[in-house]
C-alpha cells in the first residue's frame, strides 16, 4: 500500500477545553493519526485518541457478526513524553479493551524507570478502575532512543532496530527519533515518519531557540511535513508580567524559523494554548497563513495526504 495520509485528532496543549469559542479548531489535547503502508500509527494519547478508538471499534463491530470473526486491531502509539495532557485519552481508548487488539507503545519515560511502570503510576491503578495488567489487550511497551529505529514491513508487526544497524526496503515504513531535552522535566521525543521518498516530522512540545536550532533542523531536513509546536504567540512568550520561556514551548515564529532553516515543504502549528480560542487563532492564522499555501492551523478533522 502505498497512503501516507495524515488526521489531526487532537490539536491543543496543556489541557482539553470545551466552550462553544473553542469549535472551530477543537479542544482535544495531542493526538495525530497517521496511515501509512498498511500500518496505523498514533503520535500521542491525549484526548483525541478517544475518536480514534470509537472509529476503530465501529469498524471491528462491522467487519463480522461474530466477535471471533472480525478483523483485530493492530496499532502503534508513539508517546512524545509522558506529560499528562499527552496521555489523557489513553484509558479511554475503547480498543485496548477488546482481547484481539495489538497494540505496541513507544516512548521515553522518566529516566532510569520503564516505561511501563511509568504507564501504570500516572494513568492505571490509582487514576484508573483497572491497573495496567487488567488491560484486555496484548501490549507491547518499551523504552526507545535516538539511537534506535522503528521498522515497519508489510504485514509485519514493527521492529525495533539500532540505526546502524537499518536495512530498510522500498515498501518499509521507516520511523526515527530524536530527544531534545528542552522541554521540562524529562525532555521530548521528536518522530520522523519516512516512507517512499516521503517524511513527516512531529514536533510538539519543542521550544526552540532565537535564531533556531540547528541539529533539530538537520533532523527534520527537506521533510514534506512538519508538525510543530506553536503554543505562543512571541508577545506572550516574552510577557514581562507572565513571560513563558523554559516553560518548553515555541512560538509561531520559531516554527516558521524550523521550517525555513530545515527547508520542510509544508508547515501545520500545532499545540495551542488553552486560552486561545477560535477568534484568536484565526488572527493568527491570518498572519502568518493567509499568503503562503505551506502554511497551515491544525484543527481537529484536518486531513493531510502525503
Amino acid at each position: 500500500m502505498s497512503e501516507f495520509k495524515v488526521k489531526f485528532r487532537g490539536v491543543r496543549g496543556s489541557f482539553p477545553v470545551a466552550n462553544k469559542n473553542f469549535l472551530k479548531y477543537g479542544g482535544n489535547t495531542s493526538c495525530v493519526e497517521v496511515n501509512v503502508g498498511g500500518h496505523l500509527i498514533i503520535l500521542d494519547a491525549g484526548t483525541g485518541i478517544v475518536s480514534v478508538g470509537d472509529e476503530l471499534m465501529e469498524n471491528y463491530i462491522a467487519s463480522s457478526v461474530k466477535p471471533e470473526d472480525r478483523n483485530p486491531i493492530f496499532a502503534t502509539i508513539l508517546l512524545s513524553h509522558i506529560h499528562q495532557d499527552h496521555l489523557l485519552g489513553l484509558t479511554f481508548f475503547k480498543p485496548l479493551h477488546i482481547n484481539s487488539t495489538k497494540i505496541m507503545i513507544l516512548g521515553s519515560g522518566a529516566p532510569g524507570v520503564s516505561l511501563s511502570d511509568d504507564l501504570s503510576d500516572l494513568v492505571f491503578g490509582k487514576t484508573f478502575p483497572l491497573d495496567l495488567g487488567d488491560i484486555a489487550a496484548s501490549l507491547d511497551i518499551r523504552n526507545i532512543s535516538d539511537e534506535q529505529a522503528i521498522l515497519m514491513k508489510p504485514g509485519e508487526k514493527p521492529v525495533l532496530v539500532r540505526v546502524d544497524a537499518l536495512q530498510a526496503g522500498e515498501d518499509d515504513v521507516v520511523i526515527t527519533f530524536y530527544k531534545s531535552f528542552v522541554h521540562p522535566q524529562d525532555g521530548v521525543m521528536i518522530y520522523k515518519i519516512t516512507y517512499k521518498n516521503r517524511s513527516l516530522v512531529y514536533a510538539t512540545d519543542k521550544e526552540c531557540y532565537f535564531g533556531g536550532d540547528k541539529k533539530f533542523s538537520r533532523f527534520a531536513k527537506n521533510c514534506d511535513l512538519l508538525i510543530h509546536d506553536a503554543q505562543y504567540t512571541t508577545e506572550d512568550y516574552l510577557s514581562p508580567y507572565s513571560p513563558k520561556q523554559g516553560y518548553g514551548h515555541s512560538t509561531y515564529d520559531m516554527a516558521v524559523e524550523v521550517m525555513k532553516q530545515a527547508n520542510a515543504k509544508k508547515l501545520v502549528f500545532f499545540h495551542y494554548d488553552p486560552g486561545y480560542d477560535d477568534t484568536r487563532l484565526s488572527r493568527i492564522k491570518e498572519h502568518y497563513a493567509s499568503d503562503n499555501k505551506n502554511i497551515l492551523m491544525a484543527y481537529e478533522g484536518l486531513e493531510i495526504d502525503l
